[in-house]
């Protein structure tokens, strides 16, 4: 728990420091738009703004506090190097940027930021009432300060446009990055989803036999008590009692399983999308194998599904296959199409290939074709696996062995995969 709270403790202070810094370096672009004055519009406050969203600050206040601290103490050493200008007038001209920073962090505070944040074009216009107060003050301070002759009606204009532009342009950065990881993590859950998915179905499996099991266990034991086999009705009735609490293990495992890969989903998915899921994430997969392997594909048919999940391990499952099937370099063509009411897949590749006598049984749990560099065969349940969820869908798969690599066809019907 210490060393949890000290590393918080360190993670905060390292983000404050980041934020001064780059606000401090970004600051230094600068447009200076009013008559000579240091008054300027720089791309310190939208790293600012944008540093605020991303690491959340446990206090903003003393965040605005140090990095209008920061700027002054630069732009100060900065003007006393390269001008003869005395300090007090030096100093005069940029502690009103100082203000900025402090209103503007100040304000952000107040608004109970996280509360925005779903909300993008509420929060840029909140930002931008902010910022337009933030830069009105230091305007303000700065007239008092050096003595202007009179406000001009373009100034006010000008700070009010440059507030809404800088806002909303670091709220939509801020939306697109949080869009990405929130798609990113969408496609993690999906992956996560298509293998549990399978596993849950042959959990499923098991548990009917579990149930046949523990019927003619009990049924056993029935009749060796009706025999008056005593000891063996007993042992009969004990397994018959073992079995049903492996029964309720594995329904309770089944139920959190079902959870997980029945989660509603925010975003809505086309055959397309899941397609170029599955294409990513095995274009990967041949790069981990140092395999050059390009894959290509056709898409003839689109519509929104709710067996992303299904079909996410159906074409992961193949797509894989034939990746390992290839050796170092070949190719993997993927067909989506349409017909007679039955949307099909069809994924060839130029590997090895599978012989004529093993097309008959590549289907069954235990096939395999692969071993690791230790002679260690794999589990060979990624084809059962495919051809089980497969026959969920009310859908076939067929294999073609050409003379070289092999083509697997699924056909679904459209209507079990349409939304």
């Amino acid at each position: 728990m210490v060393i949890k709270r000290h590393q918080l403790v360190s993670n905060k202070w390292i983000a404050l420091a980041i934020t001064i810094l780059f606000t401090v370096l970004a600051s230094e672009f600068k447009v200076i738009p009013f008559n000579g004055e240091d008054f300027r519009f720089g791309l310190g406050s939208a790293a600012f703004f944008f540093l605020l969203l991303i690491f959340q600050p446990a206090s903003f206040v003393l965040t605005g506090l140090l990095t209008g601290v920061a700027i002054v103490v630069i732009r100060i050493g900065e003007d006393m190097l390269f001008t003869d200008d005395a300090f007090w007038l030096i100093f005069e001209n940029h502690f009103p940027a100082f203000l900025f920073y402090l209103l503007f962090a100040v304000g952000i505070s107040v608004i109970n930021l996280e509360r925005f944040k779903t909300t993008p074009l509420l929060l840029g216009a909140v930002a931008t009432v902010i910022e337009f107060t933030a830069n009105s003050a230091e305007h303000i301070v700065r007239y008092l300060l050096l003595s202007n002759e009179h406000f001009e009606v373009r100034e006010w204009v000008l700070l009010a446009l440059v507030a809404i532009f800088r806002s909303y342009f670091v709220v939509g950065l801020y939306s697109s990055i949080t869009i990405m990881e929130q798609n990113k993590r969408m496609q993690e859950m999906l992956e996560v989803g298509s293998n549990l998915y399978a596993e849950t179905l042959y959990l499923q499996k098991s548990m009917n036999h579990i149930e046949q099991i523990t019927a003619s266990s009990y049924d056993l034991y029935r009749q060796l008590k009706k025999q008056e086999c005593h000891s063996l009705s007993v042992q009969a009735l004990h397994v018959a009692q073992e079995i049903h609490e492996v029964k309720k293990d594995s329904q309770r495992i089944l139920a959190g399983l079902e959870k997980i890969t029945k989660v509603k989903r925010e975003k809505r998915y086309f055959l397309s999308e899941i397609l170029q899921l599955v294409i990513h994430a095995n274009e990967k997969y041949s790069e981990l194998l140092k395999k050059r392997i390009v894959i290509h594909s056709t898409i003839a048919i689109d519509f929104e599904t709710e067996q992303q999940i299904p079909l996410l391990a159906i074409l992961n499952n193949l797509v894989a296959n034939a990746v390992e099937a290839i050796f170092y370099v070949g190719d993997i063509y993927i067909d989506m199409y349409e017909e007679s009411h039955n949307t099909w897949f069809v994924i060839e590749d130029t590997g090895k290939g599978i012989s004529n006598e093993d097309q008959a049984i590549v289907f069954e749990p235990g096939y395999t074709t692969k071993f690791n560099d230790q002679g260690v065969a794999a589990t060979g349940i990624g084809l059962s696996h495919t051809k089980e969820i497969i026959l969920t869908l009310e859908g076939h798969i067929h294999i073609i062995s050409p003379e070289k690599g092999v083509i697997f066809k699924v056909n679904i019907p459209t209507k079990n995969l349409r939304r």
